[in-house]
């Protein structure tokens, strides 16, 4: 049968992969065909990589004609998967969005995607993203803007655009991102898609272009929960490497996430920082919370606006690391930066080392704070953005930033593990996303969360009208 990309999502096409249903070089072939079809309107990839898909796809379907017993250590063998254009791939162009590395072609791979290489994945190209991936709307002044699938006039978010955009048009099947302040998150709330930013050091970073060495985190982006979990399940793990991973045990992310919600206990953010929020958001949020109510989670309000101070700190460390990590590039060529980039990196090069040392100061008192609140609670629950996706026309870049991370960024300064999930949509048909948050390396936890409330609302299963 021919693949449907509408219908189809990462877990049901490896079920169709692995009983016949058509080959790798098929469903690579769809994808392909609708690369070609869309990025042109959607500009969801920088450098398309068609005959290396192919090689790959007829790779995959090889080792099927085996039939192998033992698919295990395959988990995405002949899936088709973006990948931001962030992460290091070998022969394959890496811009990072920049006019720096227009001609950038690395020797290696980034460790994420080796892993999923390993693992049998198909890589489809590179994914368009916000300029060195310092800013959240996608609009990239050497790339073009990324347009969002659900209105082309919206932006995607960012800085993952490019992969959000990808999956929600069905160009690819999942895709691998990075999350700074909200670079997954946002995105795929605003596109109506998942993503997850896993708990600081979970997964590798080691090969992704940085944007901040303390804050950089890396995850995927998927049509379902499920897709997610599959996903986090090849990419997690101790690289010895990379200094920012830690060495936890990796949980088995599939083997608990029918088991559902009864008894748990979510907070329900509350307080001006957050009912501030455009009134459809706030609207999908206490839907959402009855959602939860309903499926046996026992639901209270807790005023959370002091997350705020946790997100100024985020913002200051971000630009203050991405200065000092091209210190160099901007002295010799500030032109070659985009107008917000270069104001954003000049901002973080002015801060001064007390006002950083504070902002640490503020990360270590938050990460407590959020470690014992979640001695009390298995889940909080809050909007992923505090808006629907703005115009790409009119919408300034850093007056953005400060608006869409609101939410997001406080979970990169402690490094906890956060889930945004399609929660509806508003009247316009723009996506609304609910951001689910649980305690350090607790992904288990909150997949399970989303994939019931998901299980329950069946907001997964909409798609763009291209």
């Amino acid at each position: 049968m021919e693949p449907d990309l509408t219908i189809l999502n990462l877990s049901s096409a490896i079920e169709a992969l692995r009983r016949g249903d058509f080959s790798s070089l098929e469903l690579t072939e769809v994808c392909l065909r609708q690369i070609a079809r869309l990025n042109p309107q959607i500009n969801a990839f920088i450098t398309p990589t068609p005959e290396l898909a192919a090689q790959a796809a007829l790779s995959a379907d090889s080792i099927f004609a085996l039939q192998p017993s033992n698919l295990k250590d395959l988990a995405l063998l002949g899936i088709p998967i973006a990948v931001k254009d962030l992460f290091e791939t070998v022969g394959v162009r890496t811009t990072a969005g920049s006019k720096f590395l227009v001609d950038n072609y690395p020797e290696q791979d980034a460790q994420a995607v080796l892993k999923i290489k390993l693992a049998g994945a198909v890589l489809l190209g590179k994914t368009n993203t916000h300029e060195v991936a310092l800013g959240v709307t996608g609009v990239n002044p050497h790339y073009g803007a990324v347009k969002n699938p659900w209105d082309p006039t919206r932006i995607t978010g960012g800085s993952s655009s490019g992969s959000a955009a990808a999956v929600a048009s069905g160009m690819c099947l999942a895709a691998l991102g990075t999350d700074t302040g909200g670079s997954i998150r946002i995105p795929a709330s605003l596109c109506g898609v998942v993503g997850l930013k896993p708990t600081s050091g979970r997964v590798s970073t080691r090969g992704v272009f940085p944007l901040s060495w303390n804050l950089d985190h890396v995850g995927p982006l998927a049509r379902t929960v499920r897709d997610a979990a599959i996903l986090l399940q090849v990419l997690a793990g101790f690289d010895p490497h990379d200094p920012a991973s830690v060495d936890v045990p990796v949980d088995d992310y599939l083997v608990h996430l029918e088991d559902g919600v009864k008894g748990w206990r979510a907070a329900l953010a509350v307080g001006e920082y957050v009912e501030s929020s455009d009134p459809e958001v706030m609207a999908g949020l206490q839907a959402s919370a009855q959602i939860f109510a309903e499926l046996g989670t026992q639901v209270e309000k807790e005023d959370l606006s002091w997350l705020a101070g946790l997100a100024l700190a985020n913002s200051c460390m971000t630009q203050a690391d991405a200065a000092a990590f091209h210190r160099e590039r901007l002295a010799a060529h500030p032109d070659w930066f985009g107008a917000d980039v270069r104001q954003r990196l000049e901002a973080g090069a002015a801060i001064t080392s007390s006002e950083y040392v504070l902002a640490r100061r503020t990360q270590s008192e938050g990460r407590r704070r959020l470690e014992m609140f979640f001695t009390k609670y298995d889940l909080l629950i809050l909007p992923t953005t505090p808006i629907l996706a703005p115009p790409i026309e009119g919408t300034g870049a850093i007056e953005a930033a400060q608006q869409l991370t609101r939410f997001t960024a406080p979970f990169n300064l402690t490094g906890l593990p956060a889930l945004s999930i399609p929660a509806g949509f508003a009247s316009t048909g723009l996506p609304v996303g609910l951001q689910i948050v649980s305690n350090h390396w607790g992904e288990a936890k909150l997949l399970r969360a989303g994939h019931t409330f998901e299980q329950a609302t069946g907001w997964q299963n909409r798609y763009p009208t291209l």
